[in-house]
């Protein structure tokens, strides 16, 4: 955690630095049926008993579909610049191909008019993982034809919000996807089985590829693409030198797998090499990786703790046989790591989140300059960066949650020192806005600044939320 050394000192950031928050439409939005949505795989996912904590569902969430004049509202009154949010492809293209929801469109074009009018700028996310269950019927991001059917989406999105969104990104945190829902398990759609988590990233790239050349041809000249990618700041167990290949081995299934065709056009040799007991790869076919390749404006990183990983061995195997399906970050006890059989993901030293997830600012530093050094001249953004504590409503309405302000101070200072040692970070984008369903942890886990009731929706701004507003009026810490 921060220290109160960094704590006191006048940190600027860049004329121009974007300062937002982030959210995701299933989390918030609700409204599951209204208007012409269709169920997505979080909808199957959820309702299904035992997939996600206390049976919560994202049904009505914090209601943001019937609320979100008030929300835009609260960004105003934090101060935001910048407002990060995704749109449900179920809302839009039911189906998943085929006829175009009219009214879901109709939705995001209100937001962003809305947004605008308070000079708060939207930044489209095009798939936060709502895949709708139709494709996924009919195989999900392990079939291939799923990357087609989301070009489609992407240029209808493209041609409706392009000319008054300026940033689209294509996908977020493609490795959840895949290796969360189609290898653990613990992600909608509920797979577990590493060959087809691997074919899933493989067509999630080329998603990533062929929704970028759909967005070229709806958005206008100006128009900017990204890709979000949860990169992983990777560290050895031990000395050991099996433990330090273990480093080089997860660090190729949890960043280079994306990392590489999307921004050198190709897959990593020491990846193929060390999977191909467990794949063949003969999902990638010709073509594939130019067009995954197709050149992008900025790279969004979301961050929230830094990995340990250990070499597999009899011992850990024998530990964390059940790991994966309850833990695949290894927080409560080692577990495989996630897409391999050849390495664990281990507990480590607090100081800990609500989410048993390690703080350690400094590991931020340390990704962002290595994804400076390795990919020269790429710009970055900070697209998630937060932390979930166990928030308590104080008698006067108050929300204290001083351990979240420690966190994200000492997060910007580790951007700061990035930016500081060359990396182009552009902003910041905090996560989260609203309390909302946290995925598999229901509503148990809070990681808003603002408080929401689940029972009467109402909001609250924590005072962290007082807090962003002072760095964001300041441009800075301090």
């Amino acid at each position: 955690m921060m220290g109160s050394d960094t704590a006191s000192a006048t940190l600027r950031f860049p004329a121009g630095f974007r300062w937002g928050a982030a959210t995701a439409a299933y989390q918030i939005e609700g409204a599951a049926r209204a208007d012409g949505r269709a169920r997505s795989i979080w909808d199957t996912f959820s309702h299904t008993p035992g997939r996600v904590q206390g049976g919560d569902t994202g049904d009505v969430a914090t209601d943001h579909y019937h609320r979100v004049a008030a929300d835009i509202t609260i960004m105003a009154e934090i101060g935001l610049a910048a407002y990060r949010f995704s749109v449900a492809w179920p809302r839009i293209v039911p189906a998943g191909s085929g006829a175009v929801n009219q009214a879901g469109l109709d939705f995001y074009s209100r937001l962003v008019d809305g947004l605008l009018d308070r000079a708060i700028t939207p930044l489209v996310t095009l798939y936060h993982w709502d895949l709708p269950q139709p494709l996924q019927d009919a195989g999900g991001w392990a079939n291939r034809d799923t990357a087609a059917r989301f070009a489609e989406y992407a240029q209808v999105v493209g041609q409706t919000l392009g000319d008054r969104v300026p940033t689209f990104t294509t996908l977020n945190e493609p490795w959840c996807s895949a290796f969360l829902g189609y290898g653990t398990g613990v992600h909608a759609p509920g797979i577990a089985d590493n060959a087809t988590a691997l074919a899933a990233a493989h067509h999630l790239n080329l998603a990533h590829g062929l929704g970028t050349a759909a967005l070229r041809d709806a958005l206008p000249a100006t128009g900017q693409v990204s890709l979000t990618l949860n990169l992983q700041q990777v560290r050895a167990a031990s000395q050991s030198d099996a433990d330090r290949d273990a480093v080089r081995h997860v660090d190729a299934v949890a960043n280079r797998i994306f990392l590489e065709p999307v921004l050198r056009g190709r897959y990593p040799d020491d990846l193929v090499a060390d999977l191909g007991h467990i794949t063949d790869w003969s999902f990638v076919q010709d073509g594939d990786l130019a067009a995954i390749a197709a050149p992008i404006d900025v790279l969004g990183i979301n961050y929230y703790f830094p990995t340990l990983v250990a070499a597999a061995t009899a011992q850990l195997r024998e530990l964390g046989a059940t790991g994966a399906k309850s833990d695949p970050h290894g927080t409560a006890g080692p577990a495989p790591f996630p897409g391999t059989d050849l390495a664990f993901a281990v507990p480590q030293d607090g100081p800990y989140t609500a989410m048993g997830w390690r703080i350690e600012p400094a590991s931020l530093t340390d990704l962002l300059l290595r994804v400076h050094r390795d990919y020269p001249g790429m710009p970055l953004l900070i697209t998630e960066n937060g932390a979930a504590y166990d928030d308590v409503v104080a008698a006067d309405g108050s929300v204290h949650d001083p351990d979240r302000i420690d966190y994200l101070s000492g997060h910007l200072a580790a951007v700061h020192a990035a930016i500081t040692q060359g990396a182009d970070v552009r902003g910041y984008f905090l996560w989260s806005l609203l309390d909302n369903f946290e995925w598999a942890f229901g509503f148990s886990k809070r990681f808003g600044i603002v408080h929401v009731d689940f029972v009467t929706q109402q909001r609250r701004l924590k005072d962290s939320a007082i807090w962003y507003r002072a760095v964001i009026a300041a441009n800075g810490l301090g």
